[in-house]
């Protein structure tokens, strides 16, 4: 199915080293954002207090949060847990805090301001659980990057995987370094998002080396470069079907979802958007820059020595 067709090759790598260099500078200064600001991590890797309430009507998340913070309360986050009757309040860990009379301050201020919730639970995170969860994330996007690699080294051959798991490592540092910058909370969904734009980016990165592949195999006569423009300018209307319906969900939990789905949304948006621009504009021409051609996909012919059979035999 296709929006399009574009009957004549765009030249995309007659700029690839442009497009590289703003690659370049995008990547450094998200990796200076990471080094001077940090992330702004959630209550799951910080350890803090989980409080969780009812309302018996749809709740006022507004009105929660103005309540905690003339309490005093501060750098707490407020969602929806589930529907939107359900509240969940996240308090960071500060000091010897003791859990339960936490959770007995927050159901004070909320009397005060924002009456009728019922306390369902009070759950402590403990640092080293924090701790635990960022290195079991981490290990999680190792190990979703080593399975990448390998699968693009059995599928095409060793430049592409290099390539393609180049350009996903950008995406995924410039998602951290949006975050990094603007200070957005990176929790659990967030990692889920950033590993969910690894699989979408690499998805892209194959449908394009697919085309790479098939045009060294069926077109002569065309120099490197011209196969990778091809390739590009004939899956773009696929890019545009695929990326656009994708987008459009994400729009909508993104508008529509709330705070619980905000930043989840907000990563996801951020990593399809660079995850075209890498997939395009910067796996291929690395591809090109480490020696790519038509001979790598050409079946070896058997030399057989003239006067011998098949198996070698001397007629």
């Amino acid at each position: 199915m296709e929006f399009f067709r574009i009957h004549k090759d765009i030249p995309f790598m007659r700029h690839a080293l442009t497009f590289n260099v703003i690659s370049l500078v995008t990547f450094i200064l998200a990796v200076v954002f990471l080094f001077t600001k940090g992330l702004h991590l959630s209550v799951e890797f910080t350890g803090g207090t989980l409080i969780e309430t009812h309302y018996e009507q749809t709740a006022d998340l507004e009105k929660v949060r103005n309540a905690l913070g003339k309490a005093g309360f501060s750098d707490y986050s407020v969602q929806n847990f589930g529907s939107s009757q359900d509240v969940m309040i996240r308090l960071p860990l500060k000091g010897e805090q003791n859990s339960n009379q936490l959770g007995e301050a927050v159901m004070k201020s909320l009397e005060a301001d924002a009456p009728g919730s019922q306390l369902r639970r009070v759950e402590f995170v403990g640092p080293q659980v924090g701790k635990e969860l960022a290195e079991n994330g981490a290990m999680a996007l190792l190990l979703v990057i080593i399975g990448i690699v390998i699968y693009l080294a059995v599928r095409f051959e060793w430049r592409f995987s290099v390539s393609a798991i180049i350009a996903n490592l950008h995406d995924v540092v410039i998602i951290l370094g949006f975050f990094a910058f603007f200070q957005w909370e990176f929790s659990l969904s967030v990692l889920a998002a950033i590993l969910a734009v690894l699989g979408y980016s690499v998805n892209e990165s194959v449908v394009v080396f697919d085309r790479v592949r098939e045009t060294f195999k069926g077109k002569r006569g065309l120099s490197t470069p011209e196969v990778l423009d091809h390739a590009i300018t004939s899956t773009i209307s696929r890019t545009i079907i695929t990326h656009g319906c994708t987008q459009m969900m994400v729009l909508s939990m993104l508008v529509f979802g709330g705070e619980t789905l905000h930043y989840f949304a907000m990563a996801l948006t951020i990593g399809i958007c660079f995850g075209i621009y890498s997939s395009v504009l910067v796996a291929s021409p690395l591809v090109m820059w480490l020696g790519v051609s038509r001979e790598q996909f050409i079946a070896k012919q058997k030399k057989v020595v003239e006067g011998a059979n098949e198996e070698g035999a001397v007629v």
